[in-house]
Parts: C-alpha cells; structure tokens; sequence
C-alpha cells in the first residue's frame, strides 16, 4: 500500500496558500499528504488588498480562491491554533494546543510581524498595528469612538506602503489624520526624494498631514484634570516628537515595517539571518536539509523580501524540490504598482540608482502632478529602472523593459503628449523574454506559447500561466498580448463577469437583483473589481431611483462619485450646482459670489453654461450645498456619468434670429434628464437658429430650430475624438422630439459598452445611424413604449441627491471628519495670479539630468 510522505505547512497567509496549491498541481501521484497550521481563525486572504476589507468590513470577500482546498483528501486545514515548537529530531510539531503533527518535510511560511518601535507607551490601548484582519477590526473599533470624542484624530506612524494605506483607512473612518515618517520623504524603500516630495504634497492635497523627517520619542496618556462629568473627560493621548513638537490624538497606528517572523527557527536552533529571518539557499531549504521556509520569513541567502511575488517564487521552489526538481531562487523583482489614496505610484528595478555610473532621466511636471524617472546603464541604452508617481500608464510597457536596450529616446518613454511613448508601443514592442507578470515569473514568451496552446482569453492565459492571478497589474497586457497574436477576444465586461455590459443590464433590469454582492454571487465570480464594480453601479442608478450612496452602493462608486465632486489635480473639489439651460436668477448669482467668496474659492464661467466653484476641500462640500440647497438650487452631476448640461442660445426672446424658445426647450431638457445615469457623460444643446450658437452639433443630442419644429441631432462628442452629430430626424413638434430623445438615450445606457461615449456607440451599432432611425423613429424593434416608461420612471424618481446627502445622517457620515475640521482656509489649496487670473500654484519643471 502507498503511504504519502508528509509535509506540515506553518502559516495559512498568501504564500503558504501558494505552496499548496504548486505541490498540489504537480504532485498528480499524491506523493505528499498536506497539513496546514495557522493562528488566525481565517484561512488564507489577500493580504495585499488587506485596504479594501475597510470598504466593505466582510471577511469572506477577502479569502483567497480555493483557501479551503475542498474534495481534496491529501490537504488538512488547521486553523486558531499556533505551532510552539518544533522537534527536529523526532520530526514533529507541537501546538498551544498540544496537538503533535509528524512531518517528513516542513515548510515555514510563517510570514512577519508588524515592527512597533519601542516607544515609551506603545503598548497603550490607544495603539495599533496594521496587519491583520483582526488589526483592521480593532482600528475601526478605536476609530469610531475616536470620531465622537473630543480628539477626532489619528497618528499613523510610517510613511511606507502600509502607513500611507492605513492613513487611507483613518480617514475613511472619519478622523483628521497626520502621517510621521521619520526618513526624508515618503516610501523612502521604492521612491527617490522627488518622487517621494511630490507623493507627499498629493496626499497632503487630500486633507492627510504629512509630517516627513521626525521621529515619536514617547506616548502619553493627556494629562487633564478630572472631568466632571464623563462626557466631558477626552479619551486621547499626546505624542512628543524629536523636534521638539507634540500633538494629540484619540489612535495611533504603527506601520513602521514589517520583522520576519523566525522565533520557532530559532528555538529550534535553525541558522539565522544576521537582520533576522530564517537564513536559506538558493532552493530555500534551511540549515536542516528536512525544513524549508518561504515568503516573508525566509532570509534566502541572508536577504528577506517583503513582496508577494519574491514569496510566490520561493513557494514554486519548494513545491518543486519536493517532488525531486532543481528549481532555484532566482533574482527576485521588487516592482511595486499600486494607487495610494487615489495616487498612482509604481517603482521597478534599480528604481534608486544604485548602479555605478548609471543615468537618470527625469520629467518632473508640478502642474500636472506627474513625476517620471527612467534610471539607464552608461550608455543609456539599457533600462536598469525607474519610478512613476501621479500616471503610471506607462509601467506595464517600461518594467518588462528592464535589462533589456531601450526600442528609442528614453525620455521620448515618458515626456507628456508625445506620440510613440510607453504606454503606446504596447506589448508587441517587448521581447520574447520580457517578464511580463513579475509575481508569478511569466514572461511574454511563456504567454505567446499559451496562446499557441489554445488559451484564448484572458481567463484561460490567468489559468494555464498563472500571470495576472496575484496583485493583477498585467492584466492589460495580457488582453493586448492577445490582440496582438491575432486572437478575437471576449466581450466579457471582465474576469469576474462573463457577460457584456449591456448583458448585464438585461440581467438587472430583468431580476429583482439591487446590489453588486448578490449580481456577482448569482451571475458572476470572485468579489469584483475596479472595472465592474462602477459599471454595475451606473446600471443600478439607471434602472432605479435609489440614491447611489445608499447601501452596498456607496462602495461600488468611483472617486467623483464617492464625494458628489470632481476631484481637481490638488486634490480640491470643484462644486458645480445646476443652471438649467444657462438660465439663472440674480439671487442664485449673488448666493453663488457669497459661497465664493466665503470658502476662498475661484469661480469659472464654463463653456457648458454653468459657474463651477474650484478648490473646495471635501469637509467643506457638506457646508457649501447646504446652503446652495437652501438657495433652491441642486447638484448639476459635473462628477457623474450622466447628463451634464443642456447649453442654449436666448432664442426667440431675445434674438432677432431666432425661430423657436430655444432656452425654455433647453431647461425642459436638462429638468427631464438630469441625473440620468449613462455609460459615459451626456451633454446636449439648444440652438434657436441655423446660426448654432449653442454648438448643437458638437453635443451626444443637437437640438436646433426651424421654421417648423426642431431637428434632432445625435452622437457628437468633443474630447480626444471630436464628431459632429448627425442628423436623426427633422421638422419635429417638442412632443414628437422628446419622444425621440427618449428612445435614444435608453438605447443608448440598454446597449453601449463600458465608457463608450454616444459617437462610437453610433459608429459601432450595425447599421450605423440608418439602423438607429428605424429603432428611435420607426420603432422597429418594438421598443419604444419600454423605452418611454423607463424614462418616465426616471423622471418620477429623481432627487437632487446632495439633498439627499443632507437630509440622511449615515450619508452625511461619511463627511463627518471634515465637518469637524478647523475652518481656516486649507493651506494646501493655494492660488496665484497669472495673466490677471488666479490659478492655483505650482509650475511644471521638465528637466532631463544625467548623474553618476
């Protein structure tokens, strides 16, 4: 009888998670029987992702795919209890809870522990670390009852990837929250002072106080005489810094590092690294020939690395040296892409310059807030790496790059508005060897031999090679890879849906369906993303008149939306209420020009006929739309993908041209379709004549009159690809012309693609505008009574939702932090005046510098 030989697993996070599953996938004559210990009570989670468990406080949402190895008789799952001991000469492990497991092999996957400096008073209960699932629990437990005292404030400790992520999380709890780092500049590990000073005044744009180049020296409880009363007493404590300042605060995080985890190899009297970890070779096995270890604890050749991809690939190693391979640890990537607090930053290679005589090339653009930098070898023809802060567009092209001779002008790669930059070579400009999925080691030539092989997906590329499954940054380009062979790709919205867009919509409007988690449970997979998730959103806000920042939804929304803003490139808000039609009151402009002037804000006429008022912080938006409400006034969705502005001429009233009441048509527009929800933003105009002075042609749908009625025009858009509308039908009565309007527009959010604007969406419709006439005009699908019920039900629904804000305390909740705030003007939001305008500060600097 066969008897498998046994490995014992310590540690269930994403890496031993990983092991599992290579030992299982290889191992087809169950060689090895598979036991997992873990302390914690859930089995392996995306660790990584451990920020979005704050968005949605649901622990099963987190768990990796597979976690629980079901129907698989050879893997046991071990969880809520902790390996004490390890007795190498008998081959076994104990647990706290005395159990003993034997082992031919073991494997240490027991990660790293949070790093709290020893401060006096770390150990206060005001103190956390950022970790765990059960970390992120009690953060928002102290957090929560921070926000109602009478310190709504929160400390991060540490400017790295986790202090930047947890300070995203206090304020999302609704604290004021300070980031200390004590090097020079923030993520000190991948940025260079540049990047790392630009990182800071983006952040600090966003209403977080950056504190760079100080250190805690002790924590204290606040000394306050007695309270009174209890409600009185200020549950806080009071951080001394080195530079001679202190401040108060009602939590404090640490996210100063992360130490491995190595007590039981050392107990065990297994070789240490001299800065700790579980000192290994190149094939991870340890200073015992029977114990290995892997991931964050393993000190392989005596250097820890902390990214999930250098821990995949020690878990393959050691899969493979199980079952008699050879494979060994190779240079490890320390690539890193992620959005911090809405910031995109990535950094890769030798993204500090460490290499004699290396080049940098720089473009640094303050407007724009953009910061590139490409490190070169001495003839700068060999890419050794680089850091993107502000647009990493270009870091799924330039990462595989390095070690490899540049196709061009580096600084051609990444200089602004310029044609044949990274991000537009694509993949076909990399070589066969380029690592395209750095986590999982897939290179394009591993890829393009899948495709060979008959994936023909992106699902099936994600399966068969594993690129794409871990922090998914190169998912792109496996979608572009694909085109590029040759491959008819999918019309799946994305990999947790296989349906389309419009698919969905069916599917929505078809079911009693109202929230993402119960669409994605019944007619998708996994937990969604950044792709389906906003688009779902827009479905569910234009099949019904729930408020978007109700429930589940809130979630789903994207930055805007998040807000009721547009977020501006210094992390203001601009505040932008309806003028239907350009028609306003002298009591609205007056009460615009107080609100202005109120807040410090700069006032813009707009070519949509509208006043936007920029540079509002987002505590203030509460403030300003109560009274603009008050006012009568309500929000004119500039954040939304929906109806923006109904832009018109003075029409007969006025104009001695004029043929028809083009103002009066266009406020009944706007007051009929705003807050509509579309695949993408709609904008419309009114022109009382042939003269066009509203640029009716240039809009999604064109009305302009004539002697007999109105033509309609659709499918003109501005932006990158400027189209004039075309004409749909004419002569029309205003009853006939918003049935048509009606039509079109449900056509359009039914059918078109994600972010597909009404141009393109005519231009791709089979049949083009002559197929489109007969739906709208001649009802040739049978569609048209749907169509007009489903706008009436819009039309019955709509509330200005920042009322709607205002009116719900759980919605205004999430504003709470910023209502508290002092009501000085933001020293972040500053202008200057240029050419007799003010504009906010800052000048772009486009520099190109060579050092050694």
């Amino acid at each position: 009888m066969h008897y498998p030989r046994r490995v014992v697993v310590v540690g269930h996070g994403m890496v031993g998670h990983r092991f599992v599953e290579a030992l299982r996938a290889r191992d087809s004559d169950g060689t090895w029987q598979v036991t997992v210990i873990a302390e914690e009570a859930d089995a392996a989670y995306d660790r990584v992702g451990l920020t979005g468990y704050t968005e949605h406080w649901d622990r099963g949402r987190m768990a990796l795919a597979g976690n629980g190895y079901e129907g698989d008789d050879l893997v046991e799952v071990v969880l809520r209890d902790k390996v004490t001991r390890i007795n190498r000469a008998s081959k076994y492990v104990t647990t706290v809870l005395g159990r003993r497991f034997g082992y031919d092999a073991l494997v240490l996957a027991t990660g790293s522990y949070a790093f709290v400096p020893p401060i006096p008073g770390h150990d206060l209960p005001h103190c956390h670390v950022y970790r765990t699932l059960d970390d992120l629990d009690a953060i928002r437990a102290g957090a929560l009852a921070a926000a109602e005292s009478k310190t709504p404030v929160g400390v991060v400790i540490g400017g790295g990837l986790l202090g930047l992520e947890a300070a995203n999380a206090l304020r999302g709890f609704g604290l004021t929250t300070h980031v200390l780092e004590m090097s020079p500049h923030l993520m000190a590990a991948q940025l260079d002072p540049a990047g790392g000073a630009l990182l800071k005044r983006m952040i600090a744009a966003l209403g977080i106080e950056v504190h760079t180049g100080v250190g805690t020296e002790s924590i204290q409880p606040s000394q306050r005489n007695t309270p009174l009363r209890k409600s009185d007493a200020d549950d806080s404590v009071r951080l001394s810094l080195n530079d001679g300042s202190s401040m108060t605060a009602g939590l404090v995080v640490f996210a100063a590092g992360v130490r491995p985890r190595d007590e039981l190899g050392r107990q065990a009297g297994l070789d240490v690294a001299q800065r700790g970890g579980v000192l290994t070779d190149l094939s991870c096995v340890t200073s015992d020939p029977d114990v290995y270890a892997i991931g964050e604890v393993a000190a392989i050749e005596g250097r820890c690395y902390g990214l999930v991809g250098p821990g995949y690939t020690s878990a393959e190693v050691v899969a493979d040296r199980l079952l008699g391979g050879e494979a060994q640890f190779g240079e490890a990537d320390m690539s890193t892409k992620l959005k911090l607090l809405g910031v995109d930053v990535a950094s890769f290679g030798d993204a500090q310059g460490r290499t004699p005589n290396s080049l940098d090339v720089v473009v640094n653009d303050a407007v724009k807030q953009t910061y590139a930098k490409l490190v070169l070898s001495d003839d700068a023809k060999t890419l050794l790496g680089g850091i993107l802060v502000g647009d990493a567009s270009a870091y799924g092209v330039l990462r595989p790059m390095v070690a490899s001779e540049l196709p061009g002008d580096p600084l051609s790669l990444i200089a602004p508005a310029q044609e044949g930059g990274a991000a537009a070579l694509g993949v076909g400009a990399l070589p066969d060897i380029a690592q395209i999925c750095s986590c999982n080691n897939v290179t394009k030539g591993d890829l393009r031999e899948a495709i060979c092989g008959g994936c023909a997906d992106v699902a099936e590329l994600k399966k068969c090679t594993l690129a794409g499954t871990s922090c998914g940054s190169c998912v792109p380009l496996l979608k572009q890879l694909l085109e590029a062979e040759g491959v008819e790709q999918s019309k799946a919205l994305c990999e947790h849906f296989g349906q389309s867009r419009a698919e969905l919509y069916e599917i929505i409007s078809a079911t009693e369906i109202r929230t993402f988690s119960g669409l994605v449970e019944k007619y998708g997979s996994g937990s969604g993303c950044d792709i389906c998730k906003p688009v779902v959103a827009s479905i569910l806000a234009s099949t019904s008149s729930d408020h978007i920042l109700s429930g589940e939804q809130a979630s789903l929304q994207d930055s805007n939306d998040h807000f009721l803003a547009n977020i501006q490139k210094n992390g203001s808000y601009s505040v932008v209420p309806r003028v239907p039609g350009g028609d306003i009151t002298p009591e609205q402009l007056i009460l615009i020009g107080e609100i202005a002037r109120d807040f410090g804000l700069y006032t813009k006429i707009t070519g949509g006929q509208r006043i936007d008022m920029f540079g509002a912080r987002v505590d203030q938006l509460p403030q300003i739309w109560a009274r603009l409400v008050d006012g009568g006034m309500e929000s004119g969705h500039a954040y939304g993908k929906s109806l923006r502005t109904v832009k018109s001429c003075v029409g007969s009233d006025w104009c001695r041209y004029g043929q028809q009441d083009s103002v009066q048509m266009a406020i009944d527009l706007e007051m009929r379709y705003r807050g509509l929800r579309a695949p993408h933003k709609i904008k419309m105009g009114v022109s009382g004549c042939a003269r066009e002075c509203a640029e009716a042609r240039g809009k999604d749908v064109g009305v302009i009159a004539t002697e007999n009625g109105w033509n309609l025009y659709v499918g003109g858009n501005g932006g990158m690809t400027p189209k004039h509308a075309v004409l749909l039908a004419g002569d029309l009565d205003d009853a006939t012309l918003i049935r048509y309007i009606d039509r079109f527009l449900m056509f359009y959010i039914r059918t078109a693609d994600r972010l597909q604007r009404t141009a393109p969406w005519v231009e791709a419709l089979d049949g083009g505008i002559d197929h489109l006439r007969e739906v709208v005009c001649d009802d040739s699908l049978g569609l048209a009574a749907e169509f007009e019920a489903a706008m009436e039900r819009h039309v019955d629904g709509y509330a200005c939702e920042w009322k709607g804000v205002l009116d719900d305390p759980d919605k205004l909740g999430r504003f709470v932090s910023f209502v508290n705030a002092p009501e000085s003007p933001d020293p972040t939001v500053t202008f200057t005046e240029r050419n007799g305008r003010m504009v906010p500060m800052g000048l772009p600097s486009f520099t190109m510098q060579e050092t050694s």
